[in-house]
């Protein structure tokens, strides 16, 4: 889900960012998060916002692990356009659990690594994707020789393949006893890692020039006056620039978040409406679509560039691209046309709703495009939003990049139309690519 190259330096819960703040116009944002619940700790449950605030329940019960616990799980997505999951795999032992998914509704169990740290005896906890500036793909975790009530110290692995199935031993991240939950993200060369306090229980923000340390802590004690008894700290990047912290306020069963414009300074907790006292542990992944490219509103039709006798159009609910003119039957010319509106999930993007069933919107489904009813549901609007990008083809034409799943363009393939990850082939471009005409019917 990324215009490749921009989004995935956005798309890992450790991420790496320049100093200066994002541009108010451009690619449209969203969040998607991966929480276990108050409800179960063996069930994963996916949440999406469009603003980083208000987010909407995408899949209950999206994943479980064959065996074992799924606290704390972090989401990453890859360049291989997959999305992967490390999460915890149980309150005791020393391994960390791995899971992949195209799509966040069919999952795969890949494994579970065995850290080699501290035996069955041992605690290995809350494990966090970090992507460095250098590519490299690491995870940090926290682990502790005896138990849950041992001293646990951060941890870090990195993997040694690009299909993240091999990793090195663990590296000590240089930070102190007694600290869990590291979250770390890169601006320019200074790493910031906010982590729990596990002896005073705040949330405290270290910096450093390399990952391995030294570490100087920037902020310890009540440093951000938002009190004790928190964990699980996750951070993204919201689309001005600044940044947001989320926090889980274990003592009182609440969740909250603060933002900051340089990770120093931050802004007062506020409570995660609609979340708080649900979710549990969460990461948020943000991802991009789109360039800011606005397709002209109103009834249209897309025409093909690479078969300009042929126009986008809904069949049997099913949408291809089929050759058509104006001496075509009427039927056949409505089919081939849209209303261009406001994306249902998203107004920085658009939607494309059938002239022929006010109501119907083009989405995919299993990747698939096809013509259906709307049925109100989130996930049918992130679906149903496709976000303009210049055409990849060029000559003035435009691509249509998924809201919900960035890095994936609606292409035609045997005349099918579908969703695809980007590739570099110029025969993807045409494919990619389409004119926006007068409406055919």
């Amino acid at each position: 889900m990324l215009a490749l190259t921009a989004a995935l330096g956005l798309a890992l819960t450790g991420v790496v960012a320049t100093s200066s703040p994002a541009a108010a116009a451009g690619p449209a944002a969203h969040y998607l998060m991966t929480a276990f619940t108050n409800s179960s700790e063996s069930n994963m449950y996916i949440y999406d916002s469009p603003n980083a605030t208000s987010y909407t329940l995408v899949r209950a019960n999206a994943y479980r692990p064959p065996s074992g616990l799924i606290r704390d799980p972090s989401v990453l997505r890859h360049t291989d356009g997959q999305y992967y999951i490390v999460y915890t795999t149980n309150w005791t032992g020393d391994t960390i659990g791995f899971a992949r998914s195209p799509d966040l509704v069919t999952w795969t169990f890949l494994r579970n690594v065995r850290v080699g740290l501290n035996g069955a005896t041992g605690s290995t906890w809350a494990p966090e994707w970090f992507k460095d500036s250098d590519g490299s793909v690491h995870v940090i975790f926290s682990a502790s020789a005896t138990g849950t009530a041992g001293q646990f110290r951060p941890y870090r692995i990195t993997a040694t393949d690009t299909a993240l199935s091999a990793w090195s031993a663990p590296a000590a991240l240089g930070i102190p006893a007694n600290y869990i939950d590291s979250h770390v993200v890169k601006i320019g060369g200074t790493y910031h890692n906010f982590l729990k306090n596990e002896t005073t229980k705040y949330i405290e923000h270290a910096t450093a020039t390399s990952l391995s340390g030294p570490w100087s802590f920037a902020g310890t004690g009540n440093w951000a006056g938002w009190g004790s008894g928190l964990e699980g700290p996750a951070l993204t990047r919201l689309p001005d620039g600044r940044w947001r912290i989320y926090f889980d306020n274990y003592t009182a069963g609440r969740y909250y978040y603060a933002d900051s414009s340089d990770l120093n300074s931050f802004g007062a907790k506020v409570e995660l409406s609609g979340l708080s006292g649900t979710a549990r542990h969460f990461t948020v992944l943000r991802e991009d679509s789109g360039d800011g490219t606005a397709l002209p509103s109103g009834t249209r039709s897309l025409r093909s560039v690479n078969f300009p006798d042929r126009y986008a159009r809904a069949r049997d609910n099913a949408a291809y691209i089929d050759p058509l003119s104006a001496s075509s039957p009427l039927a056949d010319r409505r089919a081939a046309t849209f209303n261009i509106v406001p994306g249902l999930a998203s107004s920085a993007c658009h939607s494309l709703e059938s002239v022929t069933s006010p109501g119907s919107y083009l989405r995919h489904y299993s990747m698939r495009l096809r013509v259906q009813a709307n049925d109100g549901s989130a996930v049918f609007r992130g679906d149903a939003t496709f976000c303009g990008r210049a055409g990849l083809a060029g000559g003035g034409t435009v691509s249509l990049e998924s809201y919900n799943y960035p890095g994936r363009l609606l292409r035609h393939y045997n005349y099918e139309l579908r969703l695809d990850l980007r590739e570099s082939a110029s025969s993807f471009a045409g494919d990619a690519s389409f004119t926006v005409t007068a409406p055919l019917g």
